[in-house]
């Protein structure tokens, strides 16, 4: 692995290319971290949006990423481009010798997502992926409990995703729907959720799945299932819809064990529903606390993201979503895609 000199005696310098929807929730966690970190350069290729961007945060504005990359004395840039993007804009940044923190999904397919980290490697530069979901407070406690083996033998799990994306979701932008930029509602919506599988019950054996375009006027699914099978012998299932009336219903997981039962739902995993366990432990008084409204599907988790990523660049931590990590999620997404093209089951790891 290469070594990265820390960062000392200054803040981290940040910039931002793409500054849509999901870029404000960037805004809002660099801000939370000012005494830390600072915004010095944005880039959209959207003369409003830029704009927009420029008077939010006072960064120096930019139309085109290699402009920016020829100007900036940013440490590391942020993508907040569309998902067919990252992996070429990742392979222009890092020979720069800047570092990389990129948006679900990392890449749209497993060959681009594997490039990233390579070229990234060779660079002697970070690759972060965005995984804020981890950090919410509700999926913390399932994660301790999980590693504290207090399920027992996990039996079952399963992850539900019911939103709605109206049509005039997909219009809002060109580039929404399709399969080059974009991704369904599996790689997109859901790519969070598709990450706990991985992240809290392991390394899944194989995965059977559907997609459908039941309604919406797009390339890629409005809807998918999934059944799967983990090394460990769980079996669970994934259900996602983007057409649930009339808006967001649920965002939730489910864990069935030998030893305990837990669900946390609403409408982004933010609320805990259901917490059985033989045993008792201190942290089970953090239940209600760790609960929190909301009627965003993207929660609060970003601003701890930035903990980490700026903790990393000033030596003092490791990455807890880099590259590799990314790399999960994305190789279960493209099991999934097989699976629904081939109507098979697909094993994994996938061969390449």
């Amino acid at each position: 692995m290469f070594t990265v000199s820390p960062i000392q005696g200054r803040k981290v310098r940040f910039a931002l290319v793409g500054c849509g929807r999901i870029a404000q929730n960037h805004f809002s966690a660099i801000a939370s971290h000012a005494d830390k970190c600072e915004l010095v350069d944005v880039c959209d290729t959207s003369p409003a949006a830029l704009e927009d961007a420029t008077k939010k945060t006072g960064a120096r504005g930019h139309s085109q990423l290699g402009e920016l990359l020829e100007n900036t004395s940013a440490d590391c840039v942020i993508l907040t481009t569309p998902s067919g993007l990252h992996s070429s804009q990742t392979c222009r940044i890092a020979p720069t010798g800047r570092h990389v923190m990129t948006e679900k999904p990392m890449a749209t397919r497993w060959q681009d997502g594997l490039r990233m980290v390579e070229t990234c490697d060779k660079s002697g530069v970070y690759l972060f992926v965005v995984k804020q979901n981890r950090r919410n407070a509700t999926l913390q406690l399932l994660k301790r409990a999980v590693e504290q083996k207090r399920f027992g033998r996990i039996y079952n799990v399963a992850v539900n995703v019911f939103w709605t994306r109206p049509q005039d979701y997909y219009d809002s932008a060109k580039w929404r729907g399709t399969w080059e930029f974009d991704g369904g509602a599996f790689m997109n919506q859901a790519s969070h959720y598709i990450d706990l599988l991985d992240w809290l019950i392991g390394p899944v054996e194989s995965v059977m799945s559907y997609t459908g375009t039941q309604v919406r006027n797009i390339e890629v699914e409005d809807s998918g299932v999934a059944a799967l099978r983990w090394r460990s012998g769980a079996m669970g299932t994934l259900n996602v819809s983007m057409l649930t009336y009339p808006k967001n219903l649920e965002g939730s997981i489910t864990i069935i064990g030998e030893k305990g039962t837990a669900k946390i739902g609403g409408v982004a995993v933010n609320e805990v529903l259901h917490w059985d366990f033989s045993d008792s432990r201190p942290e089970d008084a953090e239940i209600q606390q760790a609960s929190y409204s909301t009627t965003s599907v993207y929660g609060f988790g970003h601003p701890l993201y930035y903990e980490n990523v700026i903790q990393t660049l000033r030596g003092e931590a490791h990455p807890e979503t880099d590259g590799r990590e990314g790399l999960k999620s994305l190789e279960l997404l493209i099991a999934m895609y097989m699976s629904a093209r081939d109507g098979c089951k697909v094993a994994l790891p996938l061969e390449y």
